[in-house]
């Protein structure tokens, strides 16, 4: 678990997890980038449309419940450093 938290791209994952974890993180990081060819990546990598439509909202909610708390000021869990975290290289 701490390899996929340090960096996902190097963690001993499935073709089928990096896929899916590469998606969530272009979805959160670009958006606007998005590209039907980005869900076709998921379907070739095993996943039914029912799956990558609940990728999509589980992640979307994700982040959506972040923002609110980010802007509403709710103080981070304790034992959590943001500041330290390494999440993956771009």
């Amino acid at each position: 678990m701490n390899a996929i938290v340090a960096n996902y791209m190097s963690a001993p994952l499935s073709p089928t997890d990096l896929a899916m974890l590469r998606f969530t993180d272009k979805l959160t990081r670009s958006p606007g980038a998005m590209l039907p060819a980005d869900v076709e990546t998921l379907r070739q990598a095993g996943f039914e449309d029912r799956a990558i439509h609940d990728l999509v909202l589980v992640a979307s909610y994700y982040a959506f419940v972040n923002r609110v708390a980010d802007g509403l000021g709710v103080a981070l869990e304790p034992g959590w450093d943001a500041e330290n975290y390494v999440g993956p290289s771009d």
